[in-house]
């Protein structure tokens, strides 16, 4: 795979080829086969990334570890071996893992991360904007198994689950216990596979089982239209392998029907791919434009400039930000406002301003390493403080229990009277 890099965005309450990574939120909304909201979900950081590079003879010399570190560890490990008092309760794995999480940790920087088996996988295949599995998004409720809901055209919505149903087994195996990360493993599969479902739901005397054809699900990775007021919209929910290519298809079929404006929302996008993110500030910005300056330890600044010619580069264009838009989102968005190209409504976002490298490692793991800063065309650095919108809308509590949106509501007033 080529080496290139991922910045991990992470939108607290507040992913050459690279990717602005992903979101630890409130709520872990992970895709039944290691879908999209896998990614977006696991850390409590930010980062840009590039494509995951493996370890590999050949590499750059670096200086080795201390004799007496590896001695230390080996101390604890041997005195663990010995004298735990529960032997059988000692995970061997766990116990590598452990340490390799404790070095990771230690350097202070809540970016560089070490990355178990199971979620590296899943973070891995969610970038690439499709999936294998039944097609559902769940969540974890009182330590249950609870789909939110099933995907558009999806096997799930094709057998009839349903928003809300609890699954209790996969296939005879019990996720009494389990992690989400865990649960998904045993629901997920190849496509054409079968997945015996045990739900319980709610109004259901007894809980039941459901049989599930697995297949390739394609992420909604853009959801766009054209409203009756003649503003079109268009949503990217995470810069992914496809983003480029599934934006150019939504505005070309709205730029099609002659938009007063255009409103592009980047509301809870964790970020992706680098390149994807000068690509999609490219369709908003002229050619030639820079986007963002990369600074990496003992080389020289990078300028990233728009490299295409884009679809929407002349028309009135608003986008929209919240807490939940981090890294790649704040580098479009950032672009945007530098290049006074168009205006920013909604929150203050994230704020994440570096870049990982992650490094496959031989058990499946990978290793997330902070290699460069980057810096907006103004030359603002985001970490710790984010992009504040030109026009702040935060809903009221109220107003979002009720299903209202006034970030949009003002972003199509603005289109439509200019203020």
């Amino acid at each position: 795979m080529a080496n290139d890099r991922f910045e991990e965005l992470i939108p607290r309450p507040p992913r050459g080829l690279r990717i602005s990574s992903l979101v630890l939120g409130a709520i872990l909304l992970l895709i039944l086969g290691f879908g999209a909201g896998v990614a977006t979900m696991l850390f409590a950081g930010a980062d840009l990334q590039r494509a995951v590079s493996t370890l590999a003879p050949g590499a750059p010399a670096v200086a080795a570890p201390p004799e007496e570190g590896f001695k230390l560890l080996d101390e604890v490990w041997t005195i663990l071996q010995e004298e735990y008092v529960d032997p059988e309760a000692l995970d061997n794995q766990e116990l590598i893992h452990g340490a390799a999480s404790g070095m990771a940790g230690a350097v202070g920087d809540p970016h560089t991360v070490f990355v178990e088996p199971l979620p590296a996988a899943i973070m891995e295949q969610d970038m690439q904007g499709s999936f294998e599995g039944i097609g559902a998004s769940v969540d974890m409720i009182d330590g249950r198994i609870v789909i939110v809901h099933p995907l558009p055209n999806s096997p799930a919505l094709a057998v009839g689950l349903q928003e809300g149903d609890v699954i209790l087994a996969a296939d005879g195996e019990s996720l009494e216990g389990k992690t989400l990360t865990e649960a998904i493993t045993l629901i997920r599969g190849s496509q054409g596979t079968v997945v015996h479902l045990l739900i319980e739901r709610e109004g259901v005397a007894e809980p039941f089982v459901v049989s599930v054809t697995r297949d390739k699900i394609e992420l909604m990775t853009v959801e766009y239209t054209m409203r009756d007021d003649g503003i079109a919209y268009v949503r990217l929910t995470e810069f992914n392998a496809i983003a480029r290519d599934r934006l150019r298809e939504a505005l070309e079929e709205l730029m099609r029907q002659d938009p007063k404006g255009l409103i592009l929302d980047l509301r809870s996008n964790p970020g992706g791919y680098l390149d994807m993110a000068v690509d999609v500030a490219g369709e908003f910005l002229p050619r030639g434009t820079l986007v963002l300056t990369e600074s990496e330890r003992d080389r020289e600044p990078k300028e990233h400039r728009v490299r295409g010619r884009g679809l929407a580069t002349e028309i009135p264009l608003v986008v929209l930000v919240n807490r939940g838009s981090a890294s790649a989102s704040e580098i479009v968005a950032g672009a945007i406002r530098d290049h006074d190209r168009g205006v920013l409504i909604g929150e203050t976002t994230y704020g994440k301003g570096s870049v990982q490298n992650p490094h496959r490692l031989t058990d499946g793991s990978s290793l997330r390493v902070t290699i460069a800063r980057w810096y907006l065309p103004n030359g603002d650095h985001l970490d710790g403080n984010g992009i504040v919108p030109d026009i702040e809308v935060t809903p009221s509590p109220e107003e979002s229990l009720a299903g209202a949106d006034p970030q949009l509501d003002r972003a199509v007033a603005f289109l439509i009277n200019g203020e």
